[in-house]
């Protein structure tokens, strides 16, 4: 049985282009600022409260979250801080 090879200038996709890495990255930042969302909502800590935004302020400016989900963390922790919670 013989094998074709294919020669010439049409390129073959065999990596990820810069949507498809984009993509990974607000996955991965939802995923890391979700997990310590998760986190704060459970212990409610001053730590776990520092590192949510720690990390929801880094994601926001690396730009691999949006503007939209910046500001739910942020009416999260507002709604927190004045309902008392934390307490």
């Amino acid at each position: 049985m013989k094998t074709r090879h294919y020669s010439g200038s049409d390129s073959e996709a065999n990596t990820q282009d810069d949507v498809d890495t984009q993509s990974a990255r607000h996955l991965m930042a939802i995923r890391i600022v979700g997990t310590a969302l998760f986190d704060y909502q459970v212990t409610k800590t001053d730590e776990a409260r520092i590192r949510l935004e720690c990390l929801a302020t880094f994601a926001k400016q690396q730009g691999d979250i949006d503007a939209a989900e910046a500001a739910i963390v942020a009416h999260l922790l507002a709604s927190n801080a004045s309902s008392g919670a934390g307490i």
